[in-house]
């Protein structure tokens, strides 16, 4: 038999829903910005079945790996909707690779975050354009940096209001949800990748490492982002 949802975890999906549902009515225009990992299920599950009204968009950076490809499709066709893509500018990544080659991120810290400001941070920036607050599926247990953040704080890098309606979720309670409810998730899971992002900077994990240690591997923990989540957080928005 497959799990079910106890009562705490039917409690906790409702608390979410109604924090989207009061963004919405606070902010007016929301995006997710859909990362598809495990926690990306959970919330595409509960936005694109209960709060519609929330726009969702993904990031293709080019170099994502194909098990990604192949939830996006599975996605599209379990929820019958189309999840809007966003691509870098084809411009700023010749300029890119011509001034780093193509896997230059590797030789530096300032080349690896060039490398994500063109493929994740710059789309990101056009693709929230005209909203006044995001969604993401950042978790207090995810890393020590992203613990000192707030489930709804003021993103001053960005100009809008951050939510983050997962952040008192545990990773066992994400792969209940997801169980429970039959969602599709990136096989890499399966395979030891608890964090997927670009190919080349994700690798699976090995016995005892924290959950985010097959990002950005060859760098030091307090590095370890891509620019959408700043390591120093702002304050808390007031309600």
């Amino acid at each position: 038999m497959g799990e079910v949802l106890t009562l705490e975890l039917e409690q906790k999906a409702a608390a979410v829903r109604e924090q989207l549902a009061a963004a919405v009515r606070e902010y007016g225009r929301v995006v997710y910005a859909n990362s598809l990992g495990a926690e990306a299920m959970v919330l595409t599950d509960i936005i694109w079945s209960h709060v519609p009204e929330i726009d969702m968009f993904s990031i293709d950076t080019g170099r994502l790996h194909e098990e990604t490809y192949e939830l996006l499709e599975k996605l599209q066709r379990r929820y019958k909707r189309k999840l809007r893509v966003v691509y870098p500018e084809a411009q700023a990544l010749e300029s890119l690779v011509s001034a780093q080659g193509v896997n230059g991120f590797y030789q530096s810290l300032e080349a690896r975050v060039a490398c994500c400001h063109a493929r994740k941070v710059e789309p990101f920036k056009r693709a929230i354009t005209g909203y006044a607050a995001w969604v993401t599926g950042v978790r207090r247990q995810q890393s020590a940096a992203r613990a000192q953040a707030q489930p709804v704080e003021w993103d001053a890098s960005y100009g809008l209001h951050k939510v983050s309606p997962l952040f008192d979720w545990s990773e066992e309670q994400i792969w209940q949800y997801i169980r429970a409810r039959k969602l599709p998730y990136n096989s890499l899971h399966d395979r030891q990748f608890p964090s997927i992002g670009c190919m080349p900077c994700t690798r699976a994990i090995q016995p005892g490492e924290s959950r985010r240690a097959g990002r950005w591997w060859w760098e030091q923990p307090e590095s370890r982002e891509c620019g959408l989540h700043p390591r120093v957080r702002h304050a808390a928005a007031q309600a």
